[in-house]
């Protein structure tokens, strides 16, 4: 006879009721969106002044905070995987640091580093005349500090599950080190490069905390769509459900489009 186990596919049956608790408890919230959302005003809502430019803002900002942490993120993983230096330990707890930091401390740190009067900052504004914070800059900055972890983790896995034979072979066959980085080392983590990129521009799509605490906010510059809900639901709770759902649709639609990619290159 078939086991209950077998039957679910190797699941032991004493998880199957937590995991089903678990899925609820993730899923009932979204519900509960998708049953109050106010469908028959929902044209009127999204036509209000500024939706449309937070939504916009937020676009914007959250897919250049995720170029920053491209080009900063993979030479940083690139580092913790391979680099073979003391203190790589606590450099990548350094490193993931804003994965457990309260979004205002580091909205908080980030005006005490780059504020007028901040350690790096106040020489910026007295050499330049720039000031950081308050600004559409200050936003993708806020969003990159907070997302680049998530790159940096998948990046790094990546590497580590490389199989590395294949850099040892476009050695041996005469390429130098940026050649076989480029052209072998890259296409190999390329999924775990868009897994983190995804889940980089999701998270970036969503901060909140450190965005207000750095750059503010302000309409048409810092006003965000969690902003923009957050703003919203003090006045008019059936706008802010609206809001929310619009931030919702566009998170999935991302993870959708691209889930082929973060999960390891299988079929959408």
């Amino acid at each position: 006879m078939t086991s209950p186990e077998r039957r679910a596919g190797g699941i032991p049956p004493v998880l199957l009721l937590p995991a089903a608790l678990g899925l609820l408890f993730l899923l009932l919230p979204l519900v509960a969106l998708l049953v109050r959302t106010p469908w028959g005003d929902l044209g009127a809502h999204l036509s209000t002044p500024g939706v449309l430019q937070a939504l916009r803002l937020s676009l914007v900002s959250a897919g250049l905070a995720t170029l920053l942490c491209l080009l900063l993120g993979v030479p940083l993983a690139w580092v913790l995987a391979r680099a073979e230096v003391p203190g790589t330990r606590l450099l990548r707890a350094l490193v993931t640091v804003p994965l457990v930091l309260p979004p205002v401390v580091g909205g908080l740190a980030l005006l005490l580093l780059l504020g007028r009067r901040g350690l790096v900052g106040q020489h910026l504004y007295a050499a330049f005349g720039v000031s950081l914070p308050f600004t559409t800059a200050a936003v993708v900055l806020a969003e990159a500090f907070v997302a680049m972890p998530f790159l940096v983790i998948a990046v790094e896995g990546a590497l580590r599950g490389a199989d590395r034979r294949y850099e040892d072979a476009a050695a041996t066959l005469g390429a130098g080190r940026w050649t076989t980085f480029r052209r072998v080392t890259l296409p190999l983590v390329a999924p775990g490069i868009s897994a983190g990129a995804v889940l980089c521009f999701a998270r970036a799509l969503g901060e909140f905390g450190a965005t207000l605490t750095f750059a503010g906010n302000f309409p048409g510059v810092t006003r965000t769509m969690p902003l923009a809900v957050y703003l919203t639901l003090e006045s008019d709770p059936e706008a802010a459900i609206v809001l929310a759902l619009l931030l919702l649709l566009v998170s999935v639609v991302v993870l959708v489009a691209l889930r082929g990619r973060w999960v390891g290159g299988g079929t959408p």
